[in-house]
């Protein structure tokens, strides 16, 4: 199978042609850039200047404007004017949805110009379609002759173009002959990409957005492979998950889409789409992008020849079930104690169990730990039934209760516990993926005995770093030789900050979890930081449900706001959350307006979309159930449409 990257255990950037935006460029080994997009109107002048400057020193290397129409296309040059005037060069990015005639005003006005391949030429109805093979000559044929005429404009004036795909706004031609696939992102891109070929138009750079980031990361590994067996060369990618949302959530989901592919070398340019304003998105680009800034490699592993899973589609591996971790169960999660003092009932609040005193019960969240490692200590008071304790192997030998609580041994101790038959009913045993010594060669192949595995979860941890890429390579081993033990992902973040250690611990397992790796996460940190442990096990569910691969909250795909948004967006997600936090595993999508929506709410089971100045459409998946709803009411209509669907539930 060729694949998307240099190599699945080395850091190598993927070589791709260069490209000009004004003094900046892009691909080609350049260091991966940073951008944000403005929210305000476009035709405000002064409050657009003013946010683009601020995201400018905020670090923007490019700063992207939506142009709807030819009015805010023609007002990118005062804007453009002013912003020069006051000494900021900045390349500016005219954002283009469905006029072709705004797209080649603002071609000649500003240094790159974005064009969504889904509507630029086609309008969206939601028709499933069936073509002829003539048929659908004559729609590219279509697309040419709207497309050529921007494309002899870029060139005339040197202006960059991004061609950029999003998963909900595919064409109904598209979805008519590839439905809402990866392959089908891919090809409504590579239907522009050639027309510009033909015309030796290559100042050009592509993007594959989605608000599942496995399905992001798909389409982007099927562009890399589809450029590489097509034209044989690669265009620069502009890398970001749309609509992530904000806070914490939005921050672990872009980290999950947009790691993955970096951690294999694979993009040049990234935004973080927060619903937030965009000056804060600037830090968190700039934390994920600093982990492959002067990178070297602090593991040697042996390269991968053989690739036993597809990269483009997911498949969890499988695995034999140990009480309840692995097989077809969700992923367990890890919560480390083993720095804290003499362990009382107040401190498993932080991890979903809150003990009440006077009945003597404990309430047990959604978002609950599945097992409490202590090193060496064993609480002195009785436990949630669901909770499990691991404890160092050396002390569990020597508890009394040792039936009740999970030793944790290293590989040695676990082979050498096997020999002499002291082993538990479950045992987790650390597997050491910067060693691969002798001891865990020996470890492995008595885990291809199912009588071993059967009672046996590893935990693959490594650090420096290419860690993610270590154990990457254990799964690999595991899966050629067919050895079925469930695995828990330790990510162990060295990191100086809280807004680093969220990047790493969501990039590094986020990135295994998206290719099936992985039965369980476990969490660490090497310098701790206050309130650690509550954040790390929201840090791991939310992990868990941005992958979906379990899922205990509410999802929102929300936006990141814009110059077309019709109402406060950031209000509003606030507002909505607020009532509706509690409805585990329903999608909200919370869109500023039609461009937004209903297509780039993908797989969402309502909307809530701007479609007029304080008027609200809504919609139950891609169907639109009321129109025209005032502001003031459309959240109590949200409530009673998703209740009039079974999907609600009153509050605790």
């Amino acid at each position: 199978m060729q694949l998307y990257c240099n190599s699945l255990t080395e850091y190598k950037r993927l070589a791709t042609l260069e490209v000009k935006v004004g003094d900046l460029i892009i691909g080609n080994f350049n260091p991966v850039r940073i951008q944000t997009m403005t929210t305000t109107d476009t035709m405000d002048t002064a409050a657009t200047v003013a946010q683009t400057i601020r995201c400018i020193e905020a670090g923007a290397e490019l700063v992207r404007i939506t142009a709807p129409s030819k009015k805010e296309a023609d007002n990118l040059l005062v804007i453009k004017n002013e912003l020069r005037k006051q000494g900021y060069t900045t390349p500016l990015v005219a954002d283009i949805h469905f006029t072709p005639n705004a797209a080649e005003i603002a071609a000649r006005i500003v240094e790159k110009v974005r064009v969504n391949p889904g509507n630029y030429v086609d309008k969206k109805k939601f028709e499933q379609i069936d073509y002829t093979d003539s048929e659908y000559q004559e729609e590219i044929d279509r697309i040419r002759e709207r497309f050529s005429p921007l494309v002899k404009i870029c060139k005339e004036y040197g202006t960059a173009m991004r061609i950029g795909t999003n998963h909900g706004s595919l064409s109904d031609r598209i979805m008519s002959r590839y439905g809402d696939t990866p392959m089908g992102m891919v090809e409504s891109a590579m239907e522009f990409l050639r027309i510009a070929e033909d015309l030796h138009y290559r100042n050009i750079v592509l993007s594959m957005k989605a608000s599942n980031p496995q399905v992001m990361v798909q389409a982007y590994r099927l562009l890399v492979q589809t450029m590489q067996q097509e034209l044989g060369h690669c265009y620069p990618l502009h890398l970001g998950v749309t609509e992530a949302g904000d806070g914490e959530d939005g921050r672990i989901k872009s980290a999950i889409g947009i790691g993955t592919l970096l951690e294999d070398g694979v993009g040049d340019t990234i935004r973080v789409s927060l619903t937030e304003d965009p000056e804060f998105e600037l830090p968190v680009c700039k934390d994920i992008v600093k982990r492959y800034t002067n990178r070297q490699d602090t593991i040697a592993l042996q390269p991968v020849t053989q690739v036993p899973y597809s990269p483009f589609e997911y498949q969890r591996r499988e695995s034999v079930a140990v009480e309840n971790t692995g097989d077809k169960q969700v992923p367990v999660v890890v919560a480390d104690y083993s720095q804290q003092g003499t362990l009382a009932p107040e401190h498993l609040q932080a991890i979903g169990y809150v003990y009440d005193a006077p009945s003597d019960k404990w309430n047990i969240g959604d978002a609950a730990a599945d097992y409490l490692y202590t090193g060496k200590q064993v609480p002195g008071f009785g436990l949630p039934g669901t909770l499990r304790v691991v404890v160092d192997a050396d002390h569990w030998q020597h508890t009394a209760s040792s039936t009740e609580i999970v030793p944790y041994f290293t590989a040695e101790q676990y082979v050498q516990a096997l020999a002499n038959g002291k082993t538990a009913p479950v045992n987790f045993v650390q597997y050491d993926c910067n060693s691969g010594d002798a001891v865990q060669e020996s470890l492995l192949r008595q885990l291809q005995q199912p009588a071993i595995a059967a009672n046996t979860i590893l935990v693959a941890t490594a650090t420096g770093s290419n860690a993610m890429a270590a154990i990457r390579h254990l799964f690999i081993s595991l899966l050629t030789d067919n050895i079925k033990v469930p695995v828990i992902i330790q990510s162990i973040s060295q990191q100086p900050t809280a807004d680093e250690h969220l990047i790493h611990h969501a990039t590094e397992a986020g990135a295994l979890l998206l290719d099936g790796f992985g039965d369980g996460i476990w969490l660490t940190n090497q310098s701790p930081v206050a309130g650690e442990m509550a954040s790390l096990n929201n840090i791991a569910f939310g992990i868990l449900q941005a992958t979906r691969t379990r899922i205990s909250k509410t999802e929102y795909i929300s936006c990141p706001s814009c110059g077309r948004t019709l109402f406060d967006l950031q209000e509003t997600t606030a507002r909505i959350r607020a009532v509706t936090h509690h409805l585990k595993g329903v999608k909200i999508a919370i869109m500023g307006c039609i461009v937004n929506g209903p297509g780039e709410m993908a797989d969402a089971d309502f909307g809530y979309v701007g479609s007029g100045v304080g008027k609200i459409t809504l919609y139950r998946g891609k169907e639109i159930v009321k129109r025209g709803l005032n502001s003031d009411v459309a959240v109590n209509e949200l409530i009673n449409l998703i209740r009039e669907n079974g999907m609600w539930v009153d509050k605790n």
